[in-house]
């Protein structure tokens, strides 16, 4: 089965199963991944989702959209390599995929 691995801010690992066709946040939320919110459900409409995609990882998980663009401009955690975890439609590509939780969701 394909992981996803979320680092939280502390440094602890979480490694979780994924299905192809869900998006990270929904990954998360289903594995009790502390961290990931989705206050608006995966609509882009907040950033409660924030992520940082591991540098290695960024090429294949896309690029920003530009609801994405307009949350994560509001987010004083914002880096080059954050993303909305809700925009992030998994594959088997992404199997092994690291992703590091920011220490607050805005």
């Amino acid at each position: 089965m394909a992981t996803v691995t979320f680092i939280s801010f502390d440094g602890e690992k979480h490694e979780v199963p994924f299905v192809e066709g869900q998006n990270l946040m929904q990954v998360a939320i289903d594995n009790g991944v502390s961290g990931i919110d989705g206050d608006c459900g995966g609509d882009a409409a907040c950033g409660t989702c924030h992520v940082t995609v591991d540098q290695q990882w960024i090429a294949a998980t896309g690029s920003r959209t530009p609801a994405e663009e307009q949350m994560l401009e509001m987010n004083p955690d914002c880096q080059e390599t954050s993303r909305l975890s809700c925009q992030i439609a998994l594959g088997a590509e992404h199997d092994g995929l690291i992703v590091n939780l920011p220490e607050f969701q805005f």
